[in-house]
């Protein structure tokens, strides 16, 4: 089986920082893309940021570039969000998702999600 939990978040100030980590483990082969999406009243369930660790390809939401850094440490199975300059806007449940190959023989790609950290950014 395959574990995915994240950790980091709380309460921030607008304008101060906050770093999110997710860990994947337990039966992995490969993983193809982690990715932080995050949850807000009304707005649903929006991608913020993704990472392909093979190919080193980062994307992120239009409302984060400049402010929000994605990035993994592929032998740990981990990947952090580096949040900056936070905005109330930036509130809400965020979730960490990662696509894997569990076995090398077996070419089947699964996605896993964590269980949500709450990202809270208020005075």
């Amino acid at each position: 089986q395959v574990q995915v939990v994240e950790s980091g978040g709380g309460l921030a100030q607008p304008g101060g920082s906050l770093t999110l980590s997710c860990v994947a483990s337990g039966t992995i082969y490969s993983i193809k893309r982690m990715s932080w999406y995050r949850q807000t009243p009304g707005k649903g369930r929006e991608m913020v940021a993704d990472i392909f660790p093979t190919m080193h390809m980062t994307n992120y939401a239009e409302s984060v570039k400049g402010r929000f850094t994605i990035s993994t440490d592929g032998a740990e199975n981990t990947v952090s969000l580096q949040m900056n300059s936070l905005e109330p806007e930036d509130t809400g449940v965020y979730y960490c998702n990662v696509l894997l190959q569990k076995l090398e023989d077996v070419i089947q790609i699964e996605d896993y999600w964590g269980q949500g950290t709450q990202v809270t950014v208020s005075s």
